[in-house]
This record gives C-alpha cells, structure tokens and sequence, in this order.
C-alpha cells in the first residue's frame, strides 16, 4: 500500500514520526506536512501565495502551508502514484465534538477524502500525550484490517485513542460526535507597547457526553473511532425551508 501521511503539528512532531514508522512496516510512506503548527487551520487552502515544499533530513517533505495544502499538494503534483490511504495524525489532544470543525488533523484526512481516497485521522486524547506507541499501534491495526477488507468507496474516520498504554486500551467503539458549550469569551489584553490585543478564549466544557458519543469512549478507556460525512446541507430542514420561502414569496 502506498500512504500519505501528514497532520496539524508540523512535520518535527514525535506523533508523526510515530505513525510514519507504524505505517512503514505496512507499505510505502510518503510524509507531507506543515513546516510549522497549524493546529486550527481548519479547511483552509492557501490560495493567494504560492507554495513551497522541503524535505528534511528525516526524509520527511514539508511546505510553508496548511495541512489541506499538504494533502493536495502531495496527492495531486508530488507523488508519483495516487495514493490508496491517507492517515493524519498523531495529534498532541483529541479530536471529538464540535472540535473536528476547526481540527487540521482532521482537515487534512478530509482533503484525501475529498479526493476520492479513503482517510483515517487519529489522535493521542491528552493534553501532555506520552503513548505515542498506543496511538501509532491503533493506527496500523485499522490499516491492517482495511487491507484485509477495504472500505466500499472512499470512507472518513476520526480515531482518539485514550494516552495509556496499548495493553490498558478497554477496547474499541463506534461512536458519534458529542458535544459541546459553546466556547468563553474573547480575553482582552495589551502588548507591551500598550496595543489592545486578543485571545480566543478556551474551548467549553463539554454538553453531550452521553452513551455512544467520541467523550464518553474516550472516558471509558476506549478507542473511539467516528466516521464522517461532509455533507453539510441539514436534510430534515429542507422541507420547512422550502414552505418558509414560498411563503415568503406568496405575500410578495
């Protein structure tokens, strides 16, 4: 198998060094990353500057953009061959809820999802993670079992694995998003020239953590694994928005 593999924390994060020496013993892996952090990046392409790409000494390519940057870059110019997986990952924290909206971790498995391959996004659920090992191995597990069954089309899961040993893992679940509050206010301060400058606030304390969502696996002990649609369009809105409309154009 071929992979390509990048994630939000810069192509120097011991989590991608993990998950790119995990996936190696399975097949050809081609590291594409940020050169820098760009956790929150979102779905962001950068459209209004060119791109450059480097490779390091670790062989590992990386480019002065977004992890969606790097997802297009290396599937559709750099690599020589299409490749059949794309895993993102490991990222320093989870992943779960509302957080996967503004997550580059998972932006960067959705790109290769977008592409038409199948994408696995993973990340270590600590804030300090250490079991970069667990992670990694709970990766190559899921490849593993994709190579012995592969998904039917081009499938997207957001994997958190809990940052303890692999032997201490409960399991795995399949799960849904949870949610949360929304987020604190802005926190106002100045620099030291005396300019008022901002902080988005901290990410709120989490809503619905209730049987068969991301946060209760995780607090269980359990591998979390979440498959995905980018279909943003709310299908059960649609006929009360059509009636809304035409009512509205009916009093015109």
């Amino acid at each position: 198998m071929r992979f390509l593999v990048s994630n939000d924390d810069g192509y120097f994060s011991p989590g991608i060094a993990a998950l790119a020496m995990a996936l190696g013993d399975l097949g050809d892996t081609f590291v594409c990353a940020p050169e820098r952090d760009r956790s929150g990046a979102s779905n962001s392409l950068t459209l209004d500057r060119p791109l450059s790409v480097r490779q390091a000494a670790s062989g590992f390519h990386y480019v002065n953009g977004t992890p969606t940057d790097c997802i297009h870059l290396a599937a559709t110019g750099l690599m020589s061959e299409r490749p059949d997986m794309v895993v993102s990952g490991i990222n320093h924290g989870a992943n779960m809820g509302d957080d996967t909206i503004y997550s580059g971790t998972v932006a960067a498995a959705t790109e290769g999802f977008l592409l038409g391959i199948p994408a696995i996004a993973i990340s270590l659920a600590s804030h300090n993670p250490v079991h970069f090992e667990t992670a990694a191995r709970v990766a190559a597990d899921l490849v593993k079992r994709f190579m012995q069954e592969p998904f039917r089309g081009a499938v997207l899961l957001n994997v958190n694995v809990p940052d303890v040993p692999y032997e201490s893992l409960s399991g795995t679940k399949v799960t849904r998003l949870g949610r949360r509050h929304k987020s604190a206010p802005v926190i106002r301060s100045e620099n030291p020239r005396g300019d008022t400058i901002w902080w988005v606030g901290p990410i709120g304390k989490v809503a619905d953590a209730s049987t068969g969502t991301d946060f209760d696996a995780i607090a269980n002990g359990y591998v979390s694994i979440t498959p995905l649609s980018v279909d943003l369009t709310a299908h059960e809105q649609l006929e009360f928005i059509s009636t809304w409309v035409n009512g509205a154009n009916a009093s015109c």
